[in-house]
């Protein structure tokens, strides 16, 4: 390009409509900056950001709640596969009495199938192959495979009556995440982060841990967009925190790098950062200047939250075994109580390997072996810290199982393929009613009778317990505002305390 070519565009720059826009965009800049928290101008030998005037760290959109607050985080335990609610928590003793008898056209009547069973001849009906007990002061229904479980159920809100539209595992775990089957929106932690911040400066508001399941360990995978920001601002995605040398990726500086020299890197990268904005006026330049920040105290925090050896020997006999087993659900269990301790904002594990469609009463007793004991030890834990009262417990996955086996059923063996039209999770925590069981299905354990939960009302519901409106928290993007739960969701009052 010609010297002169580029005075000429210089000049075009900065003409009365340039000028104009540009001010506009600093003036946005500012406020962006405000609503992040951040304070992306350098301070006298502080560099950029290493301290923020709010010792709090990273406000959100909100000036504050829309109303009064029952906690302050969520623990998701996200089990993705699909876990078998008919095994676990819904108990059919009538399916033993009928087992290999076909399902009733009136009971099915035409609901959509996948396409594994969809070609079936007949859909045999099979009850679980395991006891149940009642247990607690209302003598709740528990699977004999769910012994610790079984212990805490008093601590516990059974919805026995979610349902969801999707009947396949990425739209179905999409839909739980983001409020939309399709892939591109914000996931919870993001809306959260993006909508009250964090109270962290040192760590992000919305960490996600992963561990797959001895049931199926080659089962369903997932994808790094489900704890995406979607189209918000790159500083709210969720952080994974990974069972490795480096628990997070790029973090750690090579060798020869010194504290004091990343520092300076850092400054000059920030300045360059910040002529780039004032040229393009892009906020996503600010976002990146944060993170890059967030990085740099990351380094000092990260191993110290992830450190787990001083934790006295009776925490890791509560949690079980696998707890000192980084990368296990019970280690990402105690991670949780870690990081819900130093105030995350949302914590969310996801337990892989449920997708049981067939050896189903090998894999998913395994499975349920996996996350018993450290589900109940997370709860336990927070109670006797005086956590559990501002803090959301949530267990459970994308869809429910069917009624009728998958494949050939035969005296100790069956499969379930994936069922929408009902399944069951639980909460546990602040502004929840404990020891409460929500909802009820047919006694085939296909359809919902009472009191049904829609994805978007618990997801409105998790919103309200953090003080949001589901409808006023909403982000403006091609002309549309979105937020979590689309155009839909209803609080769920009968469940809160």
């Amino acid at each position: 390009m010609s010297e002169k070519k580029i005075i000429a565009d210089s000049a075009l720059n900065l003409n009365r409509r340039a000028f104009l826009g540009k001010s506009a965009l600093g003036v946005g800049g500012l406020a962006l900056g405000s609503l992040l928290g951040c304070n992306f101008y350098k301070k006298e030998g502080g560099g950029l950001i290493t301290k923020t005037d709010n010792p709090l760290g990273i406000k959100g959109v909100l000036s504050s709640p829309h109303h009064a607050a029952k906690i302050k985080r969520v623990i998701y335990l996200f089990q993705s596969g699909g876990p078998s609610q008919l095994e676990l928590f819904d108990y059919k003793p009538m399916l033993n009495q009928r087992r290999g008898e076909d399902l009733p056209e009136s009971i099915r009547n035409g609901q959509r199938l996948t396409g594994m069973t969809s070609g079936q001849d007949s859909f045999p009906l099979v009850g679980s192959n395991f006891g149940f007990k009642q247990h607690g002061k209302n003598g709740t229904w528990i699977s004999d495979l769910l012994p610790y479980t079984a212990k805490m159920v008093d601590e516990l809100c059974i919805v026995k009556s979610m349902y969801t539209e999707a009947i396949n595992h990425d739209p179905a775990v999409t839909f739980f995440q983001t409020g939309s089957q399709q892939p591109g929106r914000p996931s919870i932690g993001s809306w959260l982060s993006y909508g009250l911040g964090s109270e962290n400066e040192n760590l992000p508001a919305f960490t996600v841990l992963l561990s797959r399941g001895s049931g199926r360990p080659n089962g369903q995978p997932l994808y790094t967009r489900l704890w995406g920001n979607g189209f918000l601002h790159s500083l709210h995605q969720g952080v994974q925190f990974r069972a490795a040398k480096d628990p997070v990726l790029y973090l750690n500086d090579p060798q020869g790098i010194s504290k004091q020299t990343k520092r300076h890197i850092l400054d000059n990268l920030a300045e360059l950062n910040e002529k780039q904005y004032q040229e393009f006026g892009d906020p996503e330049i600010q976002s990146r200047i944060a993170q890059y920040e967030m990085a740099y105290r990351m380094q000092t925090s990260v191993p110290e939250v992830i450190n787990t050896e001083k934790e006295p020997d009776y925490i890791y006999k509560m949690y079980g075994a696998d707890a000192k087993i980084p990368g296990t659900y019970a280690a990402n269990c105690l991670l949780a109580r870690r990081l819900a301790e130093q105030d995350v904002r949302f914590i969310q594990l996801y337990h892989m390997g449920w997708d049981q469609h067939d050896n189903l009463p090998a894999a998913i007793e395994k499975q349920a072996k996996d996350v018993d004991q450290a589900s109940a030890a997370l709860v336990a834990d927070l109670k006797q810290r005086g956590m559990l009262e501002d803090t959301l417990v949530v267990w459970g996955g994308e869809f429910g199982r069917t009624n009728y086996s998958q494949g050939l059923l035969t005296d100790t063996n069956y499969g379930r393929d994936h069922h929408p039209r009902c399944f069951t999770m639980w909460m546990a925590g602040g502004g929840i009613k404990p020891g409460f069981v929500y909802g009820e299905t047919d006694e085939f354990g296909y359809n919902i009778v009472k009191n049904p939960v829609h994805v978007h009302d618990f997801q409105a519901t998790l919103l309200h317990l953090l003080g949001i409106d589901h409808e006023r928290l909403t982000y403006k993007y091609q002309g549309r505002r979105f937020r979590l739960t689309d155009v839909e969701g209803h609080l769920i009052k009968d469940i809160l305390a």
